[in-house]
């Protein structure tokens, strides 16, 4: 198999993401949780997204399983591997943009790479180098509360800056609307004057075409999935990938729904009040969820007794301000990986309940979850959501099972209920 594309994604539902944004555009592709072994099957893929988990670890963690992959991904023939990052550039100063940007700079032989998380679909969009949220700079959007990366500075020039070894320079909208040769001369300049990653602007879906063409004449790239949408475009115009006849059909045999919620974004406590109108919730909170492995059998046991009547959610969801104070008390890292830790041990659980359809919200959550299956690759289905397709389980113990994986921000308030509905109009479902 020679790959059209090869991508890695620093989380999951980011390179869920980023998979359904390749597939709307042409490419037939395939979601791997980690690097995959050498019997998965990946059918006539012409993009592989390699799903890690390696946004909030120690950057040289991080750079190590970056590197493990963009090995695996050229093995396999990828000319050119887009590293996939939050369209909110989720990231401290220590890392791990920046990091991932030098290793990866450094092993290819790269000049200016070519960086922009700018997605204007899903209201992401850059102008003189400035991260904009919808209307709103990136500092004074909900995301400068996030509590693992809160995000207090919008200039990603600075941003990068502070986090990588090599000089960042800026490629400004009035360049990149003059087109790719107009792009190109740009970035000849900045790569003679030592610059080693350009933060490339990006407000309107020409711009990311633009982006995409130019990229591909480098080995690596960095963005979100709006670049991934300018790359597969350009592999589609040039003839280098096959535009697929169809989505594959997706079955499933009979099967109980539920979701899960272990994110306090915005977004996902509007989502999960709304679904409080339409099934039964569980609320669990912080130090509930801290204090103990029974919450898990408490969720459980309140699961079995409701779930044969429809589908059903459990949410550790709160806000932020509750999820900042256990952390001063316990540690951030700590408070995360327990909460993530038993939501995955009550997903486990309700698979066992016979869930065949299992909606997870928040990229940290879905990591843990899809470990904790041991589910090693996805196939891509239609989209729920802006970023979030329905996805199902190749190979491994679930397979065939249906799940969504959404970051945080994403979806309408409606989001569970339309989740579970595409799931249940699913050919076979």
């Amino acid at each position: 198999m020679t790959l059209a594309l090869g991508c890695i994604a620093d989380d999951y539902t980011g390179a869920s993401d980023l998979a359904n944004t390749l597939a709307r555009n042409g490419l037939r592709t395939v979601q791997t949780i980690g690097i995959p072994s050498a019997d998965l099957p990946l059918m006539d893929a012409e993009a592989v997204v390699v799903a890690l988990k390696i946004r909030s670890v120690p950057a040289e963690e991080a750079v190590e399983k970056a590197r493990a992959a963009h090995r695996w991904l050229t093995g396999r023939g990828a000319g050119h591997v887009m590293y996939k990052i939050c369209s909110t550039f989720d990231s401290t100063d220590a890392g791990n943009i920046g990091p991932v940007l030098d290793a990866l700079g450094e092993d290819t032989g790269a000049g200016a790479v070519l960086v922009t998380p700018a997605f204007p679909e899903t209201g992401r969009t850059v102008y003189q180098g400035h991260l904009f949220v919808g209307a709103v700079p990136l500092n004074e959007s909900p995301l400068k509360d996030h509590p693992l990366n809160p995000m207090h500075d919008a200039n990603l020039v600075r941003v990068l800056q502070r986090q990588s070894t090599r000089r960042i320079g800026l490629a400004a909208l009035g360049g990149i609307a003059g087109g790719p040769d107009a792009l190109r001369a740009r970035l000849d300049a900045l790569a003679s004057d030592g610059v080693g990653g350009v933060i490339a602007d990006a407000v309107f879906e020409s711009d990311l075409e633009t982006l995409g063409a130019v990229a591909l004449d480098a080995p690596v790239s960095i963005g979100a999935s709006g670049l991934g949408l300018g790359l597969a475009r350009e592999l589609v115009r040039a003839g280098r990938a096959s535009v697929p006849d169809g989505a594959a059909a997706f079955s499933d045999g009979p099967g109980l729904s539920a979701c899960l919620a272990g994110s306090c974004s915005q977004a996902t406590l509007a989502q999960i009040a709304r679904a409080e109108t339409i099934m039964p919730v569980l609320r669990l909170d912080a130090d509930r969820l801290l204090a103990g492995p029974e919450v898990v059998a408490h969720a459980v046991d309140w699961a079995r007794d409701r779930i044969a009547g429809g589908p059903l959610l459990i949410a550790s969801s709160a806000a932020p301000a509750d999820v900042l104070r256990a952390q001063s008390s316990l540690g951030r890292e700590a408070v995360g990986q327990a909460i993530e830790g038993r939501l995955a041990q009550i997903a486990e659980e309700l698979l066992k309940l016979g869930v065949r359809r299992l909606v997870v919200a928040g990229g940290e959550t879905s990591g843990a979850v899809v470990d904790r299956l041991g589910i090693p690759a996805f196939a891509l289905g239609p989209q729920i959501a802006p970023g979030v397709p329905l996805l199902r389980a190749v190979s491994g113990t679930h397979d065939g099972l249906l799940m969504a994986l959404k970051s945080g921000n994403f979806g309408s308030v409606d989001f569970f209920a339309e989740a579970l509905a595409l799931m249940n109009r699913t050919p076979g479902a």
